[in-house]
């Protein structure tokens, strides 16, 4: 297998199993309705696990852009084959959001939320403060990164990396999911979204590519940061472009805090 096909196929297990649970909790008539915040977060990270595990010996199983570009920042991975990865994770998650569209076919039609149908493919804030929405994500993208490169200084038993980056997305998205729906990840969310602006769903609403940026900006803003964080304090390597993405990082938060006030209309989802 190429290391191509392998980002595709382990994205798209990501999206089948991470997308699945959302539409299992929110479409009408589904066995788990209602099933909650708790067993979406959990299901999440054993997706991100069990598509690790499927194709980590093959392609290292990034299935994330933002990890892609950030392990090419510090050097850990080659620029030239960024692009092919990132390609690869995009159909991926197109094809992975593709199958619970068929999986639930019939749910649908039978669920008149427009909301909670484009919920199952991308992700809607809770409120709408794109800024604020964006340091969300650098953060919780932070918290991947820093967590998923700090594995690497640790004596762990072979084979148990993909269940502990699983853990921490399962950490990240019960701690800090709920302003956001913790996307970090451009291609979790783009590919899907896409899917759902091409899929014939029934009495479906637009799909909201006024917010698409928010997840693709603050996940690479937050992912990079995170991997030049660790570099910069743990293996004490000084890097300007540490410096450069920490202010941009901060200049960011603070924009979003002086605007915050502005914005307080609550979304559905």
């Amino acid at each position: 297998m190429s290391t191509f096909l392998a980002e595709l196929v382990g994205t798209m297990i990501l999206i089948i199993l991470g997308g699945g649970v959302v539409a299992g909790s929110l479409l009408k008539f589904s066995k788990a309705e209602n099933s909650g915040w708790v067993v979406i977060t959990i299901a999440w990270g054993f997706a991100v696990a069990i598509a690790a595990y499927t194709v980590g010996g093959v392609s290292g199983a990034h299935l994330n852009p933002a990890l892609t570009i950030a392990f090419a920042t510090i050097g850990d991975f080659p620029w030239a084959d960024v692009p092919m990865y990132i390609i690869a994770q995009i159909l991926g998650a197109i094809l992975g959001a593709i199958v619970v569209y068929l999986a639930y076919l019939p749910h649908w039609s039978q669920t008149k939320d427009q909301d909670a149908k484009l919920a199952v493919f991308a992700t809607i804030p809770a409120i709408r403060h794109p800024l604020a929405n964006i340091v969300t994500e650098m953060i919780g993208t932070f918290i991947l990164l820093l967590g998923i490169l700090a594995l690497g200084g640790n004596s762990l038993a072979d084979g148990i990396n993909p269940l502990l980056v699983g853990i921490i997305v399962i950490a990240i998205g019960m701690s800090l999911g709920g302003p956001t729906g913790y996307a970090i990840n451009p291609a979790r969310d783009l590919g899907p979204r896409i899917a759902h602006f091409f899929l014939p769903i029934p009495g479906k609403r637009d799909s909201d590519w006024s917010y698409a940026f928010v997840p693709i900006v603050g996940p690479i803003i937050g992912g990079v940061t995170g991997a030049l964080f660790y570099k910069q304090f743990f293996l004490n390597e000084n890097s300007v472009a540490f410096w450069l993405f920490t202010t941009l990082f901060v200049v960011i938060c603070v924009i979003a805090f002086i605007t915050q006030s502005k914005s307080v209309k609550k979304e559905t989802v």
